[in-house]
């Protein structure tokens, strides 16, 4: 799937969340061109090495997050991801927190936090508070109940 070349919808920021254990370095490489490519990248985190949560019979992750701006709604730029992942070989399994080439989730959209995982998770938090600073942007973090 491929965005739209005109910028006549209003565009919208997101943070996304990175995570891979496959080849981690070749596939942050991959998804970074590919979204670089397709979207205008606003800001990065610098990647950190985490544990597995859940299943624990699995390498390490690479995490890390990306501020992007976009055109697409954001059903249509979650599909998109999806899209990104898929162009990278991921795999959905039985063991949904299972290994994966890449796994990319939106954690805000529009200034608001969409994922519980950004209180949930220091991997997630983490590279996105540090894309918050460095870009100057604020999230409205209120914990959903």
């Amino acid at each position: 799937m491929s965005l739209p070349s005109t910028h006549t919808a209003p565009l919208h920021e997101c943070f996304i969340s990175l995570g891979s254990n496959i080849d981690p370095d070749h596939y942050f490489v991959q998804a970074l061109e590919i979204i670089s490519r397709e979207c205008v990248l606003l800001a990065h985190s610098e990647a950190i090495r985490t544990a597995p949560v859940g299943y624990q019979q699995q390498p390490d992750f690479l995490n890390a997050a990306l501020l992007v701006s976009t055109p697409l709604e954001r059903e249509a730029f979650r599909a998109y991801l999806k899209g990104v992942e898929d162009r990278l070989g991921r795999v959905r399994g039985a063991i949904k927190s299972g290994p994966r080439t890449m796994d990319l989730d939106i954690v805000a959209w529009d200034g608001e936090v969409i994922d519980d995982g950004y209180f949930q998770h220091n991997y997630v938090r983490k590279p996105v508070d540090e894309v918050l600073a460095s870009s100057g942007r604020n999230l409205e973090s209120q914990k959903r109940s």
